[in-house]
């Protein structure tokens, strides 16, 4: 199952641009991951594909511990039918209630408030520890 991080805005910061290369490059083992950053919202809804598990990230959504992120990805591969995994991220200000209202799955890191950017490097982090989890490779602890 392939794998999409739609993102509004852009990493700036080189550190951050280099957590995410690695974590790219140490998910290409496991599955076909992309990130792509969009201008907005409308940009976001535009950017989705057809066929697609959305995923929303939002203060107000479920709190998943690394082990249930892993069985949500066991069974969208398991059941989604071809269909591509879809996390969005939004800006600053969060995404809009239409793009929440599109999603299948609400996710939240808990009741902290996070950079956008930051939070975008712990999602895909989480995306590889749960690959890791799921393949039973040493890097979990």
């Amino acid at each position: 199952m392939k794998t999409l991080v739609l993102a509004v805005g852009t990493l700036k910061e080189a550190h951050y641009r280099a957590a995410e290369a690695e974590y790219r490059k140490r998910l290409a083992r496991f599955c076909e991951f992309e990130v792509r950053e969009v201008k907005n919202d409308e940009a976001l809804v535009k950017a989705l594909p057809k066929t697609r598990i959305l995923c929303v990230l939002d203060e107000r959504g479920d709190n998943l511990s690394s082990r249930e992120l892993a069985e949500f990805f066991a069974h969208q591969h398991s059941h989604g039918g071809g269909r591509t995994l879809v996390f969005a991220l939004g800006g600053a200000e969060g995404l809009g209630e239409r793009v929440r209202t599109l999603a299948a799955k609400t996710l939240a890191f808990g009741r902290i408030t996070l950079p956008h950017r930051l939070a975008r490097i712990v999602l895909i982090e989480q995306i590889y520890r749960a690959h890791t989890l799921l393949a039973n490779t040493p890097y979990h602890k």
